[in-house]
């Protein structure tokens, strides 16, 4: 073994590291002098770039950002030093979606918090992973106590949870646990060890036919198949209708198939409706069934003391999902699954020698990895603690009565415009409506053709213009737009001309329809 390899043929010792390793954060006055000027340029693009273009989109098409893009190598062989790096990240920031723009009203996509980008630099910087106490030991200790506090909001007296990367992983585990919980429970198989038994093919989740994909998607992953959903129609509300959630339990039970989990949305995609949280509760203790809510939306309405009774029938939940990068204004991503009886998740734990050995279990260390489906995972947790300490509850809560309230005066406003028709006016910040001007009121196939390829074509032109990003979506077979309105300075005045601005490009867009269908 070569023991001399730091010295010199003279005699002299020298340094073995690669020049790259400079770019390491240290105590190191160099690497913090290169650190603090990384930061300093990164926060000036974002300002220049991003924040000052104060669009809700540039307009670019896909084949206008690939060209913008072809001439950087993705992979070049070598570097030519942070400046030139960074500047190449110009046209991405010039062509991101303005998520703090008034206009920017298309989904579920929030303006973050300056306190929530303060730390994210935090927490960057630390990169500590979540997965092993001795990789995070103030990260977990943190964590666990803002989900204590998070338990409590939610009315869990024993319940724990864990940070997750939002609400499509949230809802995964809610029904990882419930199919866990009713093959061992009911027929004695655990099914980490044995995989699943011939009488899982009985089992079925019910939920509502507006409830988000992932509770299909979560039975696909589980090995049930997509089939195992059962949707249930909903009411003139869009919330799932008990009377048809009966008779959908009776009809399978007299199938022989088991009803296990029922999923209820707090906050539906495209409606923001909340379903009948309380009466699905009591059912769900009936037919033994796990109940999951998925309040990936809704949750921060618990923050409000004007809202919160939406919630009723939440604190009977066996599992809820709660993201941060939606009502609680983080960036994406951050959210968290919760679970009324902290035993619950024995039902996935298990334990690796090098990361969370049973020794560490029966001394009380507390390695977080044997709550969550993820191994490394960030310290997401800091972001919605240095808001609530910036901000509190108050603050947050009242962005989201102001967000409701504003809502209900973009439902107005398209009830007054004679060329648009409100479709849906919902408990939470969404407003679901369609231009349908007087020409288009035929009610025939034609006529119905063109007034979806109008509303399509407003979506698109707003886009391509860069002049707003609007949603759009199918109810009951006819095209739609949405104003998904997270936005805090987002004003009446902005949605005035907004929803003006659709009806104007509505009637420039008619002629270009007819021609289509003359």
């Amino acid at each position: 073994m070569n023991g001399g390899g730091g010295v010199e043929a003279d005699g002299e010792r020298h340094d073995p590291r690669p020049d790259a390793a400079k770019w390491f954060l240290s105590g190191d006055d160099d690497d913090r002098a290169r650190y603090r000027d990384a930061i300093r340029r990164a926060c000036d693009l974002v300002l220049d770039e991003f924040a000052d273009e104060a669009t809700p989109y540039s307009g670019a098409t896909p084949e206008e950002l690939d060209d913008a893009l072809a001439r950087f190598e993705m992979l070049p062989h070598e570097g030519d030093g942070l400046v030139a790096a960074l500047g190449r990240t110009e046209p991405v920031l010039r062509n991101s979606v303005g998520v703090s723009d008034p206009t920017c009203v298309a989904h579920l996509q929030c303006p973050p918090t300056i306190p929530a980008l303060a730390a994210e630099v935090l927490l960057t910087a630390t990169n500590q992973s979540m997965d092993s106490w001795d990789q995070s030991p103030a990260a977990t200790q943190l964590e666990r106590r803002f989900v204590d506090e998070l338990c409590d909001l939610f009315g869990y007296e024993n319940g724990d949870g864990v940070f997750t990367s939002g609400g499509t992983q949230s809802n995964f585990v809610g029904l990882l646990l419930a199919r866990n919980r009713v093959l061992l429970e009911e027929y004695g198989v655990d099914v980490q060890q044995a995989g699943l038994p011939p009488e899982a093919r009985d089992l079925r989740i019910l939920c509502s036919a507006d409830a988000h994909f992932t509770a299909k998607q979560a039975a696909s992953h589980l090995g049930l198949g997509e089939n195992a959903v059962v949707t249930v129609s909903t009411d003139d509300d869009r919330c799932l209708s008990m009377e048809a959630f009966d008779e959908a339990v009776s009809d399978l039970r007299e199938r022989g198939k088991r009803p296990f989990a029922i999923v209820a949305t707090a906050g539906t995609t495209d409606f923001g409706s909340i379903d009948p949280l309380g009466p699905l509760a009591d059912r769900a203790a009936e037919l033994d069934c796990w109940y999951h809510v998925d309040a990936a939306w809704g949750g921060a309405l618990a923050l409000s003391d004007d809202h919160a009774d939406k919630l009723a029938g939440i604190e009977a939940a066996d599992s809820v999902t709660v993201d941060f990068h939606k009502l609680f204004y983080q960036p994406i991503s951050c959210g968290a699954v919760l679970v009324r009886d902290e035993s619950a998740y024995d039902l996935i734990d298990r334990n690796a020698a090098y990361l969370n050995p049973e020794r560490d279990d029966d001394a009380g260390v507390p390695n977080l990895v044997s709550k969550s489906v993820q191994t490394t995972r960030r310290f997401d947790a800091l972001k919605p603690f240095v808001t609530m300490q910036a901000l509190g509850r108050e603050g947050l809560a009242s962005m989201v009565e102001y967000t409701i309230d504003l809502a209900d005066d973009a439902a107005r406003l398209v009830e007054a415009d004679p060329d648009l028709r409100l479709v849906h006016d919902s408990d939470l910040n969404v407003v679901v409506f369609r231009y349908v001007p007087e020409t288009g009121r035929t009610g025939d196939t034609a006529g119905e053709r063109r007034v979806t390829d109008l509303n399509e074509a407003i979506r698109d032109s707003l886009l391509d213009d860069g002049e707003a990003v609007v949603a759009r979506t199918t109810v009951d077979g006819e095209t739609c737009l949405k104003l998904t309105l997270l936005n805090p300075r987002t004003t009446r005045e902005d949605l005035r001309e907004l929803l003006r601005e659709i009806s104007t490009r509505g009637t420039e867009l008619e002629t270009t329809t007819d021609d289509r269908y003359a």
